[in-house]
């Protein structure tokens, strides 16, 4: 019965997507020869294309968004470029399905926009030639795009198979501030009850017994909150760099002198998992921390309730902004002091990519390449100057009524996150507001000269690690939770670390390693 279901579902959900338009690349294309066809794509300037060129994309709509035919960048960049894009939108729920779906029908658009790709279908779908390869094509048609990858070079390595090719094309984030969460403290507490801003660990812990135990918030109980974070283990990313625990890759990796260390069962890991346990045992950890949703995260910030949380903005559209201050990392018991969280220069990984029934590939890079430039970045976030925004200071700023959380998603795809543009400190100022970039001044010592993304890996060693990784970070998560709560004593370390032994997780490192060998030559 599961099975006959299942077929029908997916049987229903490919016919949809045909009669809604998928696979027509080669009717889009079509429809463009029959409009006089192509025979030249300029290589700068515009329009791309004399002739106007239809292509159709398949793309996530996030629920805030609007319909992109409906926003001020689509609309205009088809008269700048004459290449009239047909967006095939699918809400984020169901649209890894119905992504997959196409794949599995071969019944593909010309192009896979804000599509999260990712690295094993990109591997897949590129070795199975549903995928082309980018490399030539931004080299000829990619300027913006290229010129970040040569100041950037994290990005090619992030992208580039093991045999060398490029399927996909994620965002690119150069904005520090855009690519951390920060420490932000509640001043208004620590003036009141005459403190300084922590800079140890242990001065830290000092400070949330007094946010426990002195009533900063006035009202003769004992509910403040002195530390949260997001529910289950990004604590450990948040505090990882003050016992010298780094996050590259994406993982739990240190790399010292060229070796690649997985830190899972290092000593430091469990120090600061004792650590955690003391501020969890002694009230100072959000007892919530393991089972609260984003939302109630979300709602104890805005309550200015909180002593100290982690998140990218202080939510600065909340009247409880100023209350708090964004600060520099804790100094842990070995002296280290890293701004460990962060995501990499290349984010959004499979954002975009070009299948193989598109007959115009040339145009469609071109196209996608002037979202990694300035100008680009700037037409597809605020839309048009003086309709939409302005500039303050020299950098585009939305005019009110536009900059509210209803109205600036319907201008843009980037809000709901995963579009393939350029985030620069230019276009930065809805996300980067002044209190935002004090408080990534006061990271900036600590940050990482460098922080890899996730590796490229082959098929057959991507779907490895995938089961490794399964196991492992499964077990990981559920022992380091219990340790923290304090449901599993220290006592068990040495079998914790016989158990991740048993796990192979030596295997997994080496995989790390030989990647990262690689991608240092």
């Amino acid at each position: 019965m599961r099975t006959h279901w299942g077929k029908t579902i997916s049987t229903v959900l490919i016919a949809a997507l045909v009669l809604g338009g998928c696979g027509s690349g080669t009717n889009a294309n079509k429809n463009a020869s029959e409009g006089g066809g192509v025979s030249e794509v300029s290589k700068e300037g515009f329009p791309i294309v004399q002739e106007p060129v239809k292509l159709k994309a398949f793309t996530r709509i996030a629920p805030v968004n609007g319909p992109f035919k409906d926003m001020p960048v689509f609309q205009d960049y088809e008269k700048m470029t004459n290449v009239q894009m047909e967006f095939i939108e699918s809400p984020t729920d169901g649209f890894a399905e119905k992504k997959n779906l196409l794949f599995a029908s071969n019944e593909l658009p010309d192009i896979m926009y804000r599509s999260a790709i990712t690295p094993l279908e990109a591997v897949r779908y590129g070795a199975g030639g549903q995928l082309i390869p980018l490399e030539n094509l931004i080299e000829e048609y990619a300027p913006n795009l290229k010129k970040l990858m040569e100041e950037y070079p994290e990005i090619r390595a992030s992208i580039t198979t093991p045999e060398g090719h490029i399927y996909t094309i994620p965002g690119i984030v150069t904005l520090d501030s855009a690519r951390t969460d920060k420490r932000w403290i509640n001043t208004a507490w620590l003036e009141k009850l005459n403190l300084k801003v922590p800079e140890t660990l242990d001065e830290l812990y000092n400070v949330l017994v007094a946010f426990r135990d002195e009533d900063p918030n006035g009202n003769g109980k004992k509910d403040e909150i002195p530390l949260t974070a997001r529910t289950g283990l990004p604590i450990v990313a948040a505090m990882s760099g003050s016992f010298g625990l780094d996050q590259q890759f994406g993982y739990n990796v240190n790399i010292v002198d060229g070796k690649v260390e997985i830190w899972m069962g290092n000593e430091r890991n469990k120090e600061m998992l004792m650590f955690l346990n003391k501020l969890y045992q002694e009230n100072l950890l959000d007892p919530e921390i393991f089972s609260h949703t984003e939302a109630q995260y979300l709602a104890k910030q805005g309550s200015g309730n909180t002593g100290v949380f982690f998140d990218q903005t202080n939510n600065n559209f909340l009247p409880i902004a100023d209350q708090y201050t964004g600060i520099a990392p804790f100094e842990g018991p070995h002296g280290d002091r890293l701004q460990s969280q962060g995501a990499p220069v290349p984010r959004d990984q499979g954002a975009f990519a070009i299948t193989s029934v598109n007959q115009y590939p040339e145009v469609s890079m071109r196209w996608i390449d002037y979202f990694y430039s300035d100008e680009g970045s700037t037409l597809l976030r605020f839309g048009r100057e003086g309709e939409h925004y302005e500039l303050v200071d020299g950098k585009p700023t939305y005019k009110p009524e536009f900059s509210t959380a209803e109205t600036q998603p319907k201008l843009t795809p980037y809000a709901g996150g995963g579009a393939p543009h350029l985030i620069s400190e230019y276009v930065a100022s809805y996300i980067n507001p002044p209190q935002v970039q004090e408080a990534q001044k006061a990271l900036d010592p600590y940050m990482p000269t460098i922080r890899y993304a996730a590796p490229m890996f082959d098929e057959e060693t991507a779907q490895k690690v995938n089961v490794l990784r399964n196991d492992i970070d499964k077990y990981y998560e559920e022992q380091s939770t219990k340790f923290i709560a304090g449901a599993l004593s220290f006592d068990k370390w040495e079998e914790f670390q016989s158990t991740l032994k048993k796990m192979n997780i030596d295997e997994l490192q080496q995989i790390y390693q030989d990647a990262y060998d690689k991608m240092a030559k």
